[in-house]
């Protein structure tokens, strides 16, 4: 966590000097920092380099403009904007997140907005303040300029403007969709947070941490909210997260996907599930017509940043450094979800067919066994489980162990060719253990027997079936009681795995 620093912008817009306070408070918001190390090694040199563009607005955000723009460009090239975590610069995010090496391949133009120290002393876009976040004001209207500015200087095309962003960048990307869906035609959040999660510093933290877990249709209305009046057409978002990330909390996806589908319309229900290369899962929601609407990317294993892959491979790009971090170019697959490789939108795996006839052929209380056809150019098969990849094996069986009595998993499998290109997953196929499912009560002693989940003897009292010694047998004291198998209970008190 950086130590808070004074934020040392003047005070803008009304408000004056409160609007100051809030600025000053909001520097606070260390955790999201993303300390920036030294810069690995970027693109490979081109012609064109990192241009700052000065003169692109009214500029109320107090903001900077770059722009790397390939040479030989034509008129009505796609526009991406880009921006950077906290800490972080648009030389930086330049360096290391791939966007050039992907503008040079498939013709585009990257716009790096910056901030700096004077609006927040961590350098972090202040996606938590409505007076920078919202339609028209601070921030979010500086950036606005800017894809302005772009189309008018570079010609590219108004209805194919895309924003992505890192951490707070993420933040402000899902703000900036939500504020301007008559301006992005696509957006990324990376590592970031839902739309108009907070407005506040405190309930920033509630958000990095435990957002609130609001239904789909609360988080569907700030967005509707956000957006002018009578808005019908949206951007389609692309979510990347890692599963070990303790700095943005990985529910922040899950919130992001209720909150994106829910705009769509199109429920929480995946059209399809994918394996990708980096441990990643790629899940996608399909809108009415079959096209990929909000897609999310699940890392297994990262931390907090960008996932990128260093190389020359057609799939990667980007470099490592401190929280570019090496799983998979997340870049290249948001340019494919967006349909910058001029394929028109949307992913589709390359590799082997899908397993034909999953079925499942066993449970027990803690196992599933599955069985499907075998796919000619298989070397191997992942199998998933809700969604995350819990096995590989090269057969055409597998038995998932470990699971709790009385649950109910989706699974589907996809093969995996020699080259290490994974192919489109299997139909989805269900199981539910046998046995009943794990249950805790939380009474007190007195409550327990007289509910049957525990007995007196010499006026003290134990858990039925174990006998663990629970204490006095009186209404002061409480435990936690965890059913194991029917009638058989045992203390539970430091947390319940029910």
């Amino acid at each position: 966590m950086s130590r808070p620093h004074p934020v040392r912008r003047p005070a803008k817009g009304p408000g004056g000097p409160a609007r100051g306070l809030r600025r000053l408070a909001a520097s606070a918001l260390g955790v999201l920092a993303l300390t920036a190390g030294l810069l690995a090694a970027g693109p490979p040199a081109t012609a064109a380099s990192l241009t700052q563009v000065a003169g692109f607005g009214s500029n109320p955000g107090n903001l900077s403009m770059y722009a790397y723009v390939p040479d030989a460009l034509p008129t009505g090239a796609p526009l991406v904007l880009a921006l950077h975590g906290c800490t972080q610069s648009a030389d930086d995010y330049h360096a290391h997140s791939g966007w050039a090496t992907l503008a040079d391949r498939y013709g585009f133009a990257v716009v790096y907005p910056q901030t700096n120290a004077t609006n927040n002393a961590n350098s972090c876009f202040n996606w938590f303040e409505a007076g920078d976040s919202a339609r028209g004001r601070g921030e979010a209207l500086s950036i606005k300029q800017m894809a302005d500015e772009a189309v008018e200087q570079y010609g590219s095309d108004p209805g194919r403007v895309h924003i992505t962003g890192l951490s707070a960048g993420g933040g402000m990307t899902a703000n900036m969709l939500a504020a301007y869906p008559d301006v992005f035609a696509g957006g990324a959040v990376a590592s970031g947070l839902p739309a108009r999660c907070a407005e506040t510093l405190t309930a920033a933290y509630t958000c990095m941490y435990s957002p609130p877990d609001r239904t789909p249709a609360q988080w569907g209305d700030l967005v509707r909210s956000a957006a002018p009046a009578g808005t019908t057409s949206w951007p389609r978002v692309a979510i990347w997260q890692g599963t070990a990330d303790t700095t943005v909390r990985p529910a922040n996806a899950t919130e992001l996907r209720d909150q994106w589908t829910n705009v769509w319309g199109v429920g929480q229900t995946p059209s399809r599930t994918r394996s990708l290369t980096g441990g990643t899962t790629a899940t996608t929601y399909d809108d009415p017509t079959g096209r990929p609407a909000v897609e999310v990317y699940s890392v297994s294993g990262m931390a907090h940043g960008l996932a990128v892959d260093p190389g020359g491979g057609a799939e990667q790009c980007g470099a490592t450094g401190t929280y570019y971090l090496d799983t998979i170019c997340s870049s290249y697959h948001t340019a494919r979800f967006w349909g910058l490789d001029g394929d028109g939108g949307g992913e589709s795996p390359d590799g082997p067919p899908a397993p034909a006839r999953p079925a499942v052929t066993a449970t027990t209380d803690t196992t599933v066994s599955l069985t499907w056809e075998a796919v000619a150019e298989a070397a191997s098969y992942h199998v998933h489980r809700d969604g995350t990849r819990v096995g590989t094996t090269a057969a055409t069986h597998y038995t998932d162990t470990g699971l709790a009595p009385g649950t109910t998993h989706g699974y589907t499998v996809a093969a995996v060719d020699p080259a290490g290109t994974v192919g489109s997953p299997s139909a989805a196929v269900t199981a539910t253990t046998t046995g009943s499912p794990p249950a805790c009560h939380t009474a007190s002693n007195y409550a327990h027997t007289v509910a049957g989940r525990a007995y007196v003897s010499g006026g003290h009292t134990y858990a039925a079936g174990s006998g663990q010694p629970m204490g006095l047998w009186n209404t002061f004291t409480v435990h936690t009681l965890l059913e194991t198998s029917p009638g058989h209970y045992v203390i539970a008190d430091s947390g319940c795995p029910a």
